[in-house]
């Protein structure tokens, strides 16, 4: 039987799933990865050789329990943003700044003078900024810039050229025009230290006979361009239709929706990706899961959960933040948490936050369908608000649309749909 391999290397672990060719989990395995190094306040780093060695050890597993099976293929998802400097054999020559590192200040001057207003690349925990800070760092102008999806796939067939469309937009591709802008050419960057840039899913190379042994698999699988881990995680919930939308119960409250046409609205944070011939557009408000747990514990939340009622709203006009500062679907720095007046009765202030954020979701499609998004049809819920079937009820109400807990919401999960793709397509 053929089998596909997706790799996820998330925040905390690397997780790897093989499907068959009805999509079919055939296998699984996971490991932990240590809490990145902070030297400083908002910096977190780490050294990639251990997202191999962790890496090894899962497609160990994953070979030793699909021994009678043939692997076709792989893909990789990755933190988007994660990036390192290295060699032009892979050899890194920097630890990797995580997604959420944010050190890279000293080069915000320079792109502010050169990037287009509300260029993803204007912050400092974007790639671009990142390679700008690490370049300081290095003695040679031989160096590629990889994000961690990058890195592993170049590790796995021994070609550190490529990267995929979703995980280069933050380091400054154009997704329209599917090339690197010209401005970039001002930055006075060495050949080869951007990557070649391919859509995802496209074959990149095959599995080389030194990552073979470290792994256990066959040599000559061929290995499939990947994504970020948001976008992987949409693939997964099997969104493929122009209007499906994913949203994202967890910490915060993440949108996101397929449309014919991409929109960028940086006043909104809202920005789009490329998924073959559609974009998911993508929304993120403060608002979520947070805001819940500063009030509640899970086993608090559980036990109100099965005593709220959906189809008789509190009628409280909340706007639940943790703290004052909005970006979508309202762009007000100083919008203020909304949390008064609070009843006594705590389930009804927890069902009061939950219409809250449902009314936060509701408002961010409508502003990304105002934006020249497409018309939503029906919405998967991922995360762990997910789970919380009342609370699906009350959402549906406001987005006057099917929600519907998807069957799949796996990051690596969508990134072997990737990998089965690039090489039946």
């Amino acid at each position: 039987m053929k089998i596909y391999i997706g790799i996820d290397l998330g925040t905390s672990g690397c997780r790897a799933v093989a499907i068959d060719e009805t999509a079919t989990i055939r296998a699984s395995a996971s490991r932990s990865l240590p809490k990145p190094e902070t030297p400083l306040q908002n910096q977190h780093q780490q050294d990639p050789e251990i997202w191999w060695q962790v890496l090894c050890e899962v497609l160990t597993e994953i070979a030793r329990v699909c021994s009678e099976e043939s692997p076709v293929a792989i893909a990789v998802d990755g933190t988007s943003s994660t990036l390192l400097l290295a060699d032009h054999q892979g050899n890194p020559l920097t630890p990797a700044l995580m997604y959420n590192d944010n050190r890279s200040h000293d080069a915000l001057p320079l792109l502010e003078g050169i990037a287009p207003d509300g260029s993803p690349v204007l912050s400092p925990s974007s790639s671009l900024a990142k390679l700008l800070h690490l370049r300081r760092k290095i003695a040679t102008d031989r160096y590629r810039a990889l994000h961690q999806a990058d890195w592993i796939v170049g590790r796995l067939c021994g070609d550190y050229r490529h990267s995929d469309e979703n995980n280069v937009l933050k380091m400054g591709y154009d997704p329209i025009s599917r090339a690197w802008p010209t401005w970039l050419a001002e930055l006075q960057l060495p050949d080869g230290a951007l990557p070649e840039v391919v859509p995802s899913a496209s074959p990149v190379g095959r599995l080389c006979r030194q990552a073979a042994e470290a792994t256990s698999l066959p040599p000559g699988i061929a290995i499939v361009a990947g994504t970020t881990d948001g976008n992987a995680a949409f693939l997964a919930t099997g969104a493929r239709d122009i209007g499906e939308a994913v949203t994202s119960l967890g910490s915060t409250l993440v949108v996101k929706i397929l449309s014919e046409e991409p929109v960028f609205a940086a006043e909104y944070g809202v920005y789009s990706h490329r998924l073959g011939a559609r974009w998911l557009v993508s929304g993120a408000s403060n608002s979520g899961g947070a805001v819940l747990a500063s009030f509640f514990s899970c086993d608090e939340m559980a036990r109100m959960t099965r005593d709220l009622q959906p189809q008789r709203a509190t009628g409280l006009d909340y706007y639940p933040l943790l703290a004052a500062g909005e970006r979508f679907p309202v762009n007000d720095p100083d919008y203020p948490p909304r949390l008064q007046p609070r009843p006594a009765n705590d389930r009804l202030f927890f069902q009061g936050m939950l219409e809250g954020i449902a009314n936060i979701e509701a408002e961010g499609y409508r502003l990304l369908q105002r934006l020249g998004a497409a018309r939503l049809k029906h919405v998967y819920s991922v995360g762990g608000g997910a789970k919380n079937e009342p609370w699906r009820q009350i959402r549906q109400q406001r987005l006057q649309v099917p929600v519907i807990p998807a069957a799949h919401h796996e990051a690596a999960y969508g990134t072997a749909l990737l990998a089965m793709h690039g090489v039946t397509e």
